[in-house]
């Protein structure tokens, strides 16, 4: 993304990031859902119904920027159709969050747990439950890799290339964004487990 970052203003005639979502949007009549700056990520927010792309990708001119926006708008897409992949996601994103909270009280309880009791059991029975809500996360964000995918190669790649957005030779380069795009879900995944990990190798020693 970094590299197709430049030039920066390889699309400025036609328009920056948030213009292409806002112009994708209401060709999807999708014109209640807003077009936002984020500073936290580029993502589309279906609860507050918001795509939101950060500063370089919202202001920006360059083919990271407009391919960002149309991957973003795709999930937009997904969720007013109301694709079955896109609502399971949402749905365990949510009890996904509230797990990891309590993973981590109760790894935090585990020695706690332990000293009260007594019980070896106890403060076994304890991590293995803060272990496996925490597990629930990298679930997620496995189930969260076809929706991404969908986004970027069934909804993003044939909006760009179809509706002829790009200059000529960019198309290829566009295919590299999207996914890119589609695995940072991958790197959550990964990220998920190594703190799992962890929380074992402390609670080890």
């Amino acid at each position: 993304m970094k590299k197709y970052s430049e030039p920066a203003d390889r699309y400025k005639e036609q328009g920056n990031g948030g213009e292409l979502a806002r112009h994708l949007l209401d060709k999807f009549d999708l014109s209640d859902v807003k077009v936002e700056e984020t500073p936290t990520g580029d993502h589309y927010d279906p609860v507050a119904r918001a795509v939101r792309l950060t500063p370089g990708n919202y202001a920006g001119h360059s083919l990271t920027a407009v391919t960002v926006a149309a991957h973003e708008v795709g999930h937009a897409i997904q969720d007013a159709r109301g694709e079955s992949l896109f609502r399971a996601r949402q749905t365990l994103a949510k009890t996904a969050m509230v797990a990891e909270r309590f993973a981590g009280m109760l790894l935090i309880a585990a020695p706690i747990v332990f000293i009260l009791t007594n019980a070896p059991q106890a403060g076994v029975a304890t991590i293995l439950i803060g272990a496996a809500s925490m597990a629930l996360s990298t679930v997620v964000h496995l189930v969260t890799l076809p929706v991404e995918f969908d986004a970027s190669y069934g909804k993003a790649l044939p909006i760009l290339k179809q509706g002829d957005y790009l200059r000529d030779g960019d198309l290829q380069h566009a295919e590299k964004i999207l996914q890119a795009a589609a695995l940072t879900y991958v790197a959550g995944s990964l990220a998920s487990l190594l703190n799992l990990g962890r929380w074992i190798a402390i609670l080890r020693r």
